[in-house]
């Protein structure tokens, strides 16, 4: 098993990538300490883990909030023993998100919390308990939008997985040397229901499906598999990346150059 021996800590565990991710990193051998503000759905899934034979437990966190993080680290190392993965794949994504002028100023600010501030936070707890274990991974959920802009207007989604890019590179460079590598993971459009709630109409989907070279969403279980590669050994000599993962996406749109 690829994680055997190993603690995970997923943030955004209740659904879609978290909740997909938290069932392989299980499956592989992983302590799984899932985080979400939906304590029902993540308790069932803590609950149907276990039952299954897997080590699994829940914690309740705002990870937009300090405390809430700090706390969910420190679940992790008591309910587990240590912590050797640290995914922040929480998010959100408004459907009020527009262009700037459009996009209301509580919309940007809620984004940029749960999207950023929370990657941010989740890391100034995380990373001291990943050195305490000796090393380990970080792995950041970023978006292709952050590498080429979207083509439905979202500006706070996108600022927010910019940051998150930004912030993951500057992460990897500082902690390599001490055994810490931490990359982003760069998905492209899924079929999930975060981003189908945004994607509430026909035509926002064609406008997305135009560009994808492989002509459909991506599923949450291959995201799932490509954090388990940046958890696991197999990419001990990875760090400071955009781990794209997204049908072709990123390299499909129209240059200046190019036929529209």
């Amino acid at each position: 098993m690829r994680l055997h021996g190993k603690t995970a800590l997923i943030t955004g565990a209740a659904h879609g990538i978290g909740r997909a991710t938290a069932e392989l990193f299980c499956r592989e051998g992983a302590a799984v300490l899932l985080v979400d503000l939906d304590e029902a759905h993540g308790t069932q899934l803590a609950a149907r883990l276990t039952a299954d034979g897997h080590r699994a437990a829940f914690c309740r966190a705002d990870v937009s909030v300090a405390a809430d993080c700090e706390a969910m680290v420190d679940a992790a190392e008591r309910h587990f023993g240590g912590l050797h993965v640290l995914f922040n794949n929480a998010g959100i994504m408004d459907s009020r998100d527009g262009d700037a002028v459009a996009t209301d100023e509580a919309v940007w600010d809620a984004t940029l919390a749960i999207n950023a501030k929370s990657v941010f936070l989740g890391c100034k707890f995380g990373i001291p308990a990943l050195l305490r274990a000796g090393g380990g991974s970080v792995i950041n959920t970023a978006s292709f939008v952050a590498l080429m802009g979207a083509a439905t207007p979202q500006v706070a989604y996108t600022a927010s997985k910019g940051a998150v890019l930004a912030l993951s590179r500057e992460l990897a460079v500082i902690h390599a040397r001490q055994g810490v590598r931490v990359n982003a993971l760069c998905p492209g459009p899924l079929r999930t229901e975060l981003l189908m709630k945004f994607l509430d109409t026909e035509a926002k989907k064609q406008r997305r499906l135009v560009h994808i070279p492989m002509g459909r969403f991506g599923e949450a279980t291959e995201m799932a598999a490509a954090a388990l590669y940046l958890a696991s050994d197999e990419s001990s000599y990875l760090t400071g990346q955009e781990f794209v993962v997204d049908g072709g996406i990123t390299r499909a749109y129209v240059t200046p150059d190019s036929p529209a």
